[in-house]
Protein backbone atom coordinates (compact mmCIF):
# COMPACT_ATOMS: atom_id res chain seq x y z
CA UNK A 1 0.00 0.00 0.00
CA UNK A 2 1.27 3.25 -1.41
CA UNK A 3 2.05 5.83 1.93
CA UNK A 4 2.36 10.04 1.27
CA UNK A 5 5.71 11.14 1.10
CA UNK A 6 6.04 14.53 -0.62
CA UNK A 7 3.24 17.06 -2.00
CA UNK A 8 5.67 18.98 -4.77
CA UNK A 9 4.32 22.69 -5.74
CA UNK A 10 5.20 23.70 -9.26
CA UNK A 11 6.84 26.85 -8.42
CA UNK A 12 8.59 29.97 -10.76
CA UNK A 13 10.55 30.84 -6.88
CA UNK A 14 11.15 27.83 -5.28
CA UNK A 15 12.91 29.58 -2.27
CA UNK A 16 10.56 32.68 -1.73
CA UNK A 17 7.38 30.26 -2.08
CA UNK A 18 8.98 27.55 0.50
CA UNK A 19 9.42 30.44 2.92
CA UNK A 20 5.93 31.45 2.63
CA UNK A 21 4.84 27.46 3.23
CA UNK A 22 7.41 27.01 6.49
CA UNK A 23 6.12 30.05 7.98
CA UNK A 24 2.24 29.03 6.86
CA UNK A 25 2.33 25.80 8.62
CA UNK A 26 2.90 24.66 12.21
CA UNK A 27 5.84 22.69 12.43
CA UNK A 28 7.39 22.94 9.21
CA UNK A 29 11.00 24.54 8.14
CA UNK A 30 13.01 25.10 4.88
CA UNK A 31 15.44 22.07 4.91
CA UNK A 32 18.83 23.20 6.06
CA UNK A 33 22.15 23.24 3.46
CA UNK A 34 24.36 21.13 4.31
CA UNK A 35 27.87 21.03 2.53
CA UNK A 36 26.95 18.75 -0.04
CA UNK A 37 24.08 20.18 -0.88
CA UNK A 38 25.54 23.48 -1.45
CA UNK A 39 28.23 21.86 -3.08
CA UNK A 40 26.12 20.46 -5.46
CA UNK A 41 24.79 23.21 -6.30
CA UNK A 42 27.58 25.17 -7.01
CA UNK A 43 28.40 22.59 -9.12
CA UNK A 44 25.28 23.22 -11.57
CA UNK A 45 26.28 26.88 -11.27
CA UNK A 46 23.92 27.93 -8.81
CA UNK A 47 25.68 30.47 -6.25
CA UNK A 48 22.75 31.04 -3.83
CA UNK A 49 19.86 28.92 -2.41
CA UNK A 50 17.97 31.61 -3.43
CA UNK A 51 17.82 30.49 -7.00
CA UNK A 52 17.74 26.99 -5.98
CA UNK A 53 15.73 24.61 -8.61
CA UNK A 54 14.61 22.36 -5.71
CA UNK A 55 13.61 23.58 -2.37
CA UNK A 56 12.54 21.07 0.34
CA UNK A 57 9.98 21.99 3.68
CA UNK A 58 10.19 19.12 6.27
CA UNK A 59 8.27 18.86 9.43
CA UNK A 60 9.53 17.55 12.98
CA UNK A 61 6.56 15.25 13.21
CA UNK A 62 7.13 13.20 9.83
CA UNK A 63 4.50 14.20 7.84
CA UNK A 64 3.85 14.62 4.35
CA UNK A 65 7.34 16.91 3.07
CA UNK A 66 6.77 19.92 0.54
CA UNK A 67 8.87 20.53 -2.67
CA UNK A 68 8.99 23.50 -4.57
CA UNK A 69 10.59 22.70 -8.33
CA UNK A 70 10.99 25.27 -10.75
CA UNK A 71 9.26 24.73 -13.71
CA UNK A 72 9.37 27.75 -16.58
CA UNK A 73 5.61 28.11 -17.59
CA UNK A 74 3.25 29.67 -15.46
CA UNK A 75 0.08 28.72 -13.62
CA UNK A 76 -2.25 29.57 -16.35
CA UNK A 77 -5.76 27.90 -14.40
CA UNK A 78 -7.42 26.72 -10.80
CA UNK A 79 -5.32 23.89 -8.87
CA UNK A 80 -6.81 20.21 -9.06
CA UNK A 81 -5.86 19.68 -5.62
CA UNK A 82 -4.95 22.02 -3.22
CA UNK A 83 -4.12 21.88 0.77
CA UNK A 84 -6.89 22.20 3.20
CA UNK A 85 -6.25 24.01 6.42
CA UNK A 86 -7.44 24.23 10.52
CA UNK A 87 -6.79 26.91 12.80
CA UNK A 88 -8.39 27.84 16.11
CA UNK A 89 -9.00 31.37 14.97
CA UNK A 90 -9.44 31.72 10.84
CA UNK A 91 -9.59 35.27 10.91
CA UNK A 92 -6.57 35.68 12.98
CA UNK A 93 -4.98 33.24 11.10
CA UNK A 94 -6.07 34.77 7.26
CA UNK A 95 -4.80 38.25 8.97
CA UNK A 96 -1.32 36.39 9.47
CA UNK A 97 -1.24 34.33 6.41
CA UNK A 98 -2.13 37.59 4.53
CA UNK A 99 0.70 39.08 6.26
CA UNK A 100 3.04 36.30 5.21
CA UNK A 101 2.36 37.43 1.09
CA UNK A 102 -1.40 35.13 0.87
CA UNK A 103 -4.45 36.81 -1.08
CA UNK A 104 -8.14 36.05 0.08
CA UNK A 105 -9.84 34.62 -3.21
CA UNK A 106 -13.60 33.96 -1.39
CA UNK A 107 -15.06 33.27 1.70
CA UNK A 108 -17.69 30.81 1.70
CA UNK A 109 -20.06 31.51 5.23
CA UNK A 110 -22.27 28.27 4.76
CA UNK A 111 -19.46 26.12 5.01
CA UNK A 112 -17.07 28.54 6.77
CA UNK A 113 -14.34 27.89 4.37
CA UNK A 114 -12.12 30.54 3.19
CA UNK A 115 -10.36 30.24 0.05
CA UNK A 116 -6.79 31.89 -0.04
CA UNK A 117 -3.65 31.99 -2.87
CA UNK A 118 -0.25 31.59 -1.87
CA UNK A 119 2.47 33.99 -3.41
CA UNK A 120 2.36 32.05 -6.52
CA UNK A 121 -1.59 31.92 -6.86
CA UNK A 122 -1.95 28.50 -5.63
CA UNK A 123 -5.37 27.94 -3.45
CA UNK A 124 -5.68 26.53 -0.26
CA UNK A 125 -8.38 26.39 2.04
CA UNK A 126 -9.01 27.64 5.30
CA UNK A 127 -11.37 26.71 7.96
CA UNK A 128 -12.21 26.43 12.05
CA UNK A 129 -10.24 23.63 13.99
CA UNK A 130 -13.51 22.07 15.11
CA UNK A 131 -14.80 20.99 12.07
Amino acid sequence: MARLHDIVFDSARPAATARFWAAALDGYAVAPYDEAELARLRSEGITSTEDDPTVLVETVDGGPRLWFQLVPEAKRVKNRVHLDLRAADPEAEVRRLTALGATVRARHPDSDNIVLTDPEGNEFCLSPADR
